[in-house]
């Protein structure tokens, strides 16, 4: 998708996620444009906050600062450079953090292994026997389910990919960012090599865990990595190598707080001040200001959810941008018939069939991470078939 979204970006002379949608259908330009900007402000509040909330667990670990104290002082690191610094320090800080978390990822399971290998107290001396003597819940990637409930299993898990093709703004808005093709084709081989090492870091980091600790040794499970750390590591390394797990939470907040606040200022604020005269340090002042406000809503929703749901949380969001949004770019990009009626409708349904089917409950039985784009796909289908595309005009600078 990256090449493609970069031609299009390039074509249209956008440069943000909801612009490159709002110009690809210009005839309902301020619609689509106000409509999934709202949708994402609306749920990067709960990914945001989801963050501040691991940044509140971690600080907890190490140093034993109330969780609410913790969030509070992951905020305030976040926020300020995010407000000064805008798109570009967020990517500077990110190299940054992929370095730590590439060290965290890879040197911490190495030792972690060697470490269980030689205590005679813990649960278990290696990974297998973990996960043998943990259960057939825990060797199993279906949790020990048979038939229909397997399926469910499994398809929660590879429903994350849903939200890879085109539908979190944080990661396509890189992809538009990137210089050249050449650049392209290099990222792709970065990316690559970058998830098959994080993903194997993080499992084996899991599953040290549970040689270390056992299938009930800690009340949280989202607390396992600083507490891995802290078992097999002294002190000062322990923290620094926790520093990637707080890396991690910021490279996603400072990146979700800057794509909220340009789609709230650009495409929300701007057009309400149309008709006066707006300098680039207003500009500049005013994305300041919201992104500012963002990030205390984010943390008042931080506060206000339970503290166990980082997961859950983040999950409802790829649901409800990466689901929807995934269509709508796939379709932009291929689909000649898919028109500016068909999108907005799109990103209704899926914002509201999200929002329904998770309070309904039915979230327990398909996640929505699959529904979701099930159902917008379905939308996106009928209203380009159906539904007359509405009468061109031009883009709106």
């Amino acid at each position: 998708l990256a090449w493609r979204l970069r031609a299009e970006a390039e074509r249209f002379q956008v440069r943000t996620f909801t612009d490159y949608v709002a110009n690809r259908h210009v005839a309902l330009q301020g619609a689509i444009r106000a409509v999934a900007s709202l949708t994402i402000v609306f749920f990067f509040f709960f990914y945001v906050g989801a963050q501040f909330l691991g940044g509140g667990k971690v600080l907890f670990t190490l140093f034993r600062i109330e969780p609410r104290w913790g969030i509070l002082l992951t905020a305030m690191v976040i926020a300020p450079y995010c407000i000064y610094g805008g798109f570009r320090s967020v990517v500077y800080t990110d190299v940054v953090q992929a370095l730590l978390m590439i060290g965290t990822l890879v040197i911490v399971p190495i030792v972690g292994v060697v470490t269980i290998a030689g205590r005679p107290e813990i649960f278990a001396h290696s990974i297998p026997e973990a996960l043998t003597r943990a259960g057939a819940g825990f060797g199993s990637l279906t949790g020990a389910a048979n038939g229909f409930a397997a399926g469910v299993a499994i398809m929660g898990g590879l429903s994350w990919f849903f939200g890879y093709l085109g539908g979190q703004p944080q990661l396509s808005v890189r992809f538009m960012a990137i210089r050249d093709a050449q650049q392209v084709r290099r990222a792709r081989g970065v990316g690559l090599a970058w998830t098959i090492v994080a993903y194997a870091g993080a499992l084996s980091l899991g599953w040290i865990g549970l040689a270390l600790f056992g299938p009930q040794g800690l009340s949280d499970p989202e607390y396992v990595m600083p507490a891995v750390l802290r078992a097999i590591l002294p002190a000062p390394l322990a923290a620094l190598f926790t520093i990637g797990a707080v890396a991690a939470m910021i490279s996603t907040a400072d990146s979700l707080l800057v794509i909220a606040s340009t789609e709230c200022s650009e495409n929300l604020l701007s057009p309400l001040f149309r008709g006066r005269q707006m300098t680039e340090v207003r500009r500049l002042r005013q994305a300041r200001v919201v992104t500012g406000c963002l990030a205390a809503i984010a943390l008042v929703v931080a506060y206000l959810s339970p503290s166990t749901l980082i997961y859950i949380l983040v999950g409802y969001v790829w649901a409800g941008i990466g689901g929807t949004f995934s269509v709508v770019v796939l379709a932009s990009l291929m689909s000649k018939r898919f028109h500016a009626l068909a999108a907005l409708a799109t990103i209704v349904a899926g914002l509201v069939f999200t929002i329904v089917w998770i309070r309904t409950g039915m979230e327990e039985l398909i996640t929505a991470r699959v529904m979701t784009f099930v159902v917008a796909a379905i939308v996106a289908v009928l209203a380009s078939l159906l539904v007359p595309a509405p009468a061109p005009r031009q883009a709106v600078p």
